[in-house]
C-alpha cells in the first residue's frame, strides 16, 4: 500500500514538473530551516531536486542569529528599530563577514554535497544588486534598499546549470557596503527575473484569518485582500514585511508567491508539487 501511495505522489507531481520546466523559482531561505541540521539537509535536497527536474532555483538567504552570535562574542550588543538592525561600520563588517563569508559558503557547500552545483554570490558581485541608504525607518546607519538588480549575472550562472546562492549585501554608488533585508532582496530579484514563483520559507504555517485559531489558515488570497488584511490588522507583526514583499514581487511580474513553513520536512516540494499545498499563496 505504501508503494502505491508513493507512485500516486509521483503521478500527482508530473503535471507540475511539466509546467514548471525551465522556469525560475526564487527561494528566500531563513528561519528554523537554516539552524536545524535535519531541516537544512532537506531544504538542500529540495533545491537539488528542483534543478534535476528542470526548474531553476535561485536562493537568497538571511543569517540574523549567526550575526547576533558573532556580535555577542565581540562584546557588541545588537540594536534593532522596528525590527531593522542598526548597522554602523563595525556591525556592517560583521554582517558581511557572517553572511557572505560564512553562511553563504556553508549553503553552497551543502548543496554541492547533496549532488547539486551551487555558486555563492553577494549583491556586490558583478554589480548584482546596487543599493542606496534606506531612511524609511529613520537613520539606521548602513541599512540600504535595492536600487537595481543586474539579472545578467544570475542568468549567466543559471545557463551553466548552477544554483545561485545570494547574500543580501550590496554596494552603493557612494562606495559604501549596505545591509539589506533578505526578504526585500528576494522579492526584488524575483521581480527583476520575472520568476514563476517566490517562495518564502518561514517559521509559521502561513497566514491565518485568526492567529489564535489554527484551523483558520488561509490557503490563497489576492493582492487586494492581503492589503485589506494588513490595514485591518489581520496580518500584523513580522508577517507584514513578508506579505508586502510578496505583493511587490507580484506587481513586478512574479506569477505566484508562497509563504511556507520551513519547519516541515520537504515543505517546498509539498507546496509546489501537490494539489493541496501546505502554506499560503498570494496571487495577483
Amino acid at each position: 500500500m505504501e508503494t502505491i501511495e508513493k507512485a500516486n505522489i509521483l503521478i500527482e507531481a508530473l503535471p507540475y514538473i511539466e509546467n514548471f520546466r525551465g522556469k525560475i523559482f526564487v527561494v528566500k531561505y531563513g528561519g528554523n530551516a537554516m539552524t536545524d541540521e535535519r531541516l537544512k539537509h532537506m531544504v538542500m535536497e529540495d533545491l537539488v531536486f528542483l534543478k534535476l527536474v528542470g526548474i531553476n532555483p535561485v536562493v537568497v538567504h538571511g543569517g540574523g542569529p549567526e550575526i547576533n552570535d558573532l556580535l555577542g562574542k565581540l562584546g557588541k550588543k545588537p540594536k534593532f528599530v522596528n525590527g531593522f538592525r542598526m548597522t554602523d561600520k563595525e556591525t556592517m563588517e560583521v554582517v558581511e563577514m557572517v553572511l557572505t563569508g560564512k553562511v553563504n559558503k556553508e549553503i553552497v557547500s551543502y548543496i554541492n554535497r547533496c549532488g547539486g552545483k551551487a555558486i555563492g554570490l553577494s549583491g556586490k558581485d558583478g554589480g548584482l544588486v546596487t543599493a542606496d541608504k534606506d531612511l524609511s525607518n529613520g537613520d539606521l546607519g548602513l541599512v540600504g534598499y535595492v536600487k537595481s538588480v543586474n539579472t545578467e549575472v544570475i542568468q549567466l550562472f543559471i545557463k551553466e546549470d548552477y544554483i545561485p546562492v545570494i547574500s543580501p549585501v550590496a554596494i552603493g554608488e557612494d562606495g559604501e557596503t549596505y545591509n539589506i533585508n533578505a526578504d526585500t532582496v528576494a522579492g526584488e530579484i524575483a521581480g527583476s527575473l520575472g520568476a514563476e514563483k517566490l517562495i518564502m520559507l518561514t517559521d509559521v504555517e502561513g497566514i491565518y484569518k485568526d492567529y489564535g485559531n489554527k484551523d483558520s489558515l488561509i490557503s490563497s488570497l489576492d493582492i487586494k485582500t492581503a492589503l485589506d488584511y494588513v490595514n485591518e490588522g489581520v496580518i500584523d507583526g513580522g508577517m507584514i514585511p513578508k506579505v508586502l514583499c510578496c505583493i511587490n514581487a507580484i506587481k513586478k511580474g512574479v506569477k505566484k508567491t508562497h509563504i511556507t513553513d520551513g519547519r516541515i520536512p520537504h515543505s517546498m516540494l509539498l507546496e509546489i508539487f501537490t494539489d493541496s499545498g501546505i502554506g499560503t499563496v498570494i496571487v495577483r
